[in-house]
């Protein structure tokens, strides 16, 4: 297992949409990184995250946790994640990292009303889209880390 994950993580790391991928506290089964968004209101920052493996990987998935501040119908004040690829009864074990990585990015880059933690944020998105990109736009700026160069 610990070889998969490893060469899953070089593989993520070749992946443009994420910078910094490496193994936290040099736990194999913990990394972090910046996730890079390419839309607004989210592409004006970058997002650290943490992606926790099962000792069972592949058979149990990975848990994606958002670490930076992020205005966005699909993520808890927590920095948890509603991400269906790694919901139990979604998940294959054919799905790699990079799958994960990527799904998160794209959930970020555009909000999915159907992928809900926040009621709140759901609701202001699809009755007051102007409101709510301003908002995360502000949010943004504030709690963001700032994009590394490329």
């Amino acid at each position: 297992m610990a070889g998969r994950i490893a060469k899953e993580l070089e593989e993520a790391r070749r992946w443009g949409g994420a910078r910094e991928l490496r193994p936290l506290e040099g736990d194999v089964l913990r990394w972090g990184g910046l996730l890079l968004p390419n839309n607004p209101p989210y592409n004006a920052g970058a997002f650290r995250f943490e992606l926790t493996f099962s000792p069972h990987h592949p058979l149990a998935p990975p848990r994606a946790t958002l670490r930076t501040s992020i205005y966005h119908p699909s993520v808890d004040p927590g920095g948890r994640v509603c991400q269906p690829l790694t919901a139990a009864q979604h998940w294959v074990p054919t799905t790699r990292a990079i799958h994960v990585l990527q799904d998160l990015l794209l959930l970020l880059d555009s909000p999915d009303p159907q992928r809900v933690l926040r009621q709140d944020l759901a609701r202001e998105l699809q009755e007051q889209p102007e409101v709510f990109r301003r908002r995360a736009e502000e949010h943004t700026r504030r709690h963001a880390e700032r994009r590394p160069d490329a």
